[in-house]
């Protein structure tokens, strides 16, 4: 079947505000140093025009699921993204940094709504800490009538994002788009996201994933999390019967490719680690980019490897080089 994607992604459409701060910025403001913290929108806006006050700011799509659809774009991908921003200055940056990335994002603004886009404040102390400040705005606002069926149905892989399976809206527009994807006969996937979006949602979480999923991503305290139990093995072999595939990230220990009967190692890249932001991310784009091409596990794992190698080795969740060239450089695509 002719495809004119490789990945579609669904998510938490957030951009991404990075300023430099002293510690007395943070003091002032009731940061504390190091933390994320969930705000509102009179917050965000207050804050925000605080740090593009002071200069000095980058501004950047992310979200999680957007940062893999990006590594898959670094890849060679064909790539699209589902998300929703505002039709304000931040929905801009959002709109505009995916499609110079190549990202196919047609998502129509939100109107007649005061909803901001969402932004994660981050402020950046001269010793390296990030401090987060995240307001998810319109983001949450992602619903199935954002959910394009061409797209879907052109598209090898449906990737979603589990933190969007906290809202109402979210999970009708996973169980939207699983099912157009299934209907044209293409594969789904999850991440897992957070083991505390695990523990809130345990029951419904591995019900969808029985019903629409084909393959879960997951790091090992979410898999553990999800068959609560503190024995890795035993938990992999729990996911090997709920979906025809995983991949299961152990930080230095590497991976792990998960089926029903076998459990295939992937090695770690050697890195020097600066900042783990974005790996999981990364992680799974090249999976995804290796899987749609015909890779095997294996194979698609190891592109898995290489891309959070390279994210972990600098500040910052998206790819820096690019990801074709790397892997070609490294022998692990022709």
């Amino acid at each position: 079947m002719f495809s004119d994607y490789d990945v579609v992604a669904v998510g938490h459409a957030i951009v991404d505000v990075i300023a430099p701060a002293e510690p007395a910025f943070l003091a002032a403001e009731n940061l504390p140093a190091g933390s994320m913290t969930l705000i509102d929108q009179h917050r965000a806006l207050n804050l925000y025009e605080k740090m593009t006050a002071r200069g000095d700011v980058t501004q950047e799509s992310g979200g999680s699921a957007g940062n893999t659809i990006a590594g898959v774009a670094s890849f060679g991908g064909k790539a699209a993204y589902i998300g929703k921003v505002a039709h304000d200055a931040l929905g801009e940056v959002f709109s505009r940094d995916l499609k110079r990335l190549g990202v196919t994002f047609g998502t129509p603004f939100l109107h007649d709504d005061p909803t901001a886009t969402a932004r994660c404040l981050i402020n950046v102390t001269p010793d390296g800490q990030r401090t987060m400040a995240t307001y998810l705005g319109a983001a949450a606002l992602v619903g199935p009538q954002d959910v394009d069926a061409a797209i879907i149905e052109a598209s090898k892989v449906t990737y979603l994002e589990g933190y969007l399976f906290d809202t109402p809206s979210g999970r009708a527009a996973f169980a939207k788009a699983c099912e157009i994807a299934r209907a044209a006969g293409r594969q789904t996937a999850i991440t897992l996201s957070d083991s505390f979006v695990v523990d809130r949602w345990r029951t419904d979480l591995l019900a969808f994933i029985e019903r629409h999923i084909d393959v879960v991503f997951a790091n090992e305290s979410e898999v553990l999390s999800f068959f609560q139990t503190d024995n890795f093995d035993e938990a992999v072999k729990f996911l090997g019967t709920k979906a025809d595939l995983s991949f299961v990230t152990r930080s230095d220990k590497g991976s792990v490719a998960v089926t029903y009967d076998q459990v295939l190692p992937v090695e770690v890249c050697a890195a020097e680690v600066v900042d783990t932001t974005g790996a999981g991310d990364q992680y799974a784009a090249g999976v995804l980019y290796g899987l749609t091409q015909g890779l095997s596990v294996v194979e698609s794992g190891r592109l898995g490897s290489l891309a959070a190698a390279e994210v972990i080795g600098h500040y910052g969740p998206r790819p820096q080089v690019n990801y074709g060239e790397l892997a070609k450089a490294r022998g692990l695509l022709g």
